[in-house]
């Protein structure tokens, strides 16, 4: 069964099998085929064509995955949040989830067993949870958790900012920076997420930071947790982690404000640097962006906050044509270094 899952063609076939789909979400944990059913539920849930049978052969699937993966004694609980964090990708399956959690038992709310779960080391003895991370990434895309993140009674935020620099799974990072990007679209709270009370703006440099020494001046500058770093300290290795990061930074400046909380941090000096260390184009061209906002004058009266100009749809339309032309350029990029003869140089094995 699981290695029918692992072809497109095995998994169109399962899509197929009502019954067989609801039998793979309801085998026992002790029994001896259930890692390899949860395993085939991750692999049917990463085809975003399959998640409209899924859920109709079993349309209580996300609540009962949502269930395992938060309980602390289910042996499979890493594949339950891997298949909730595939489903969450597409519209209809999130939208099932967030059914699911508006529809639980009042008291402790699902969100908050979520994110206590994430950020508890040894919740699962029997599963590290790394998945919740992307799970509650793509959650943030709705309002509704952003509000419950962005909550100061809540104090959500803080407990996450520390797991950006999680070393044992890129997984969980990339998921965390992902849920802190998508909440800096509001920019309500900038201010609060910008000032003492949360102070993101350091957690989001410090992964995009090397072992750069500064002068004097420029080195008081910077937050103190970016004073002076270690010769050996490494920049987040994940590109698109790091793109993230960036994407997040750029969000806080949307706002007069925000900008020049952001510009004396000494945001602009850890960007210089990145900005000349990055092996990766699509990263650079963003961290070029975000130094031209730095660095650039301000917006005229009016159009201070940069999510909110309303930009003509002929401007528009130029705009995505630029996006467009410089994602082919980035493409052919790639691709001309993927063609290119590369020398021998020993790597060390991904984590």
């Amino acid at each position: 069964m699981l290695a029918l899952t692992g072809s497109r063609p095995g998994r169109v076939l399962l899509a197929g099998q009502a019954a067989l789909l609801r039998a793979l979400a309801d085998l026992a944990p002790a029994s001896a085929p259930a890692r390899d059913a949860a395993r085939a539920l991750v692999n049917l849930a990463a085809d975003s064509g399959l998640h409209e049978p899924l859920l109709a052969a079993d349309p209580g699937l996300t609540a009962r995955l949502l269930g395992r993966a938060l309980d602390p004694q289910w042996p499979w609980a890493e594949e339950a949040a891997a298949a909730l964090a595939n489903l969450s990708r597409e519209p209809a399956p999130c939208a099932a989830l967030m059914a699911a959690l508006a529809a639980a038992e009042p008291g402790d709310s699902v969100l908050e067993r979520l994110v206590r779960a994430l950020c508890t080391p040894g919740y699962n003895a029997h599963a590290p949870l790394h998945y919740l991370a992307p799970l509650l990434s793509n959650l943030s895309q709705r309002p509704a958790v952003r509000a419950f993140l962005l909550d100061p009674d809540r104090c959500v935020v803080q407990r996450l900012l520390p797991l950006t620099q999680y070393p044992d799974s890129s997984v969980r990072r990339g998921g965390v920076v992902g849920t802190l990007r998508n909440c800096c679209f509001e920019h309500r709270h900038h201010e609060w997420l910008l000032g003492p009370e949360v102070d993101i703006l350091p957690f989001l440099l410090l992964p995009l930071a090397g072992p750069e020494d500064f002068s004097e001046e420029e080195m008081e500058r910077l937050p103190v947790d970016l004073q002076y770093l270690p010769p050996d300290k490494q920049r987040e290795p994940d590109a698109d982690i790091r793109k993230m990061l960036v994407e997040a930074i750029m969000l806080l400046t949307a706002t007069a404000p925000g900008r020049q909380q952001v510009r004396d941090q000494g945001a602009y000096l850890v960007l210089r640097e990145l900005h000349h260390w990055e092996p990766e184009s699509d990263v650079r061209k963003a961290c070029e962006k975000l130094i031209q906002v730095l660095i650039g004058d301000e917006p005229e009266c009016g159009m201070e906050n940069l999510l909110e100009v309303q930009v003509p749809q002929d401007v528009e339309q130029q705009l995505q044509q630029l996006d467009h032309q410089e994602q082919e350029q980035l493409e052919r990029e790639q691709l001309e270094w993927e063609l290119a003869p590369e020398p021998w140089v020993e790597r060390a094995t991904p984590t």
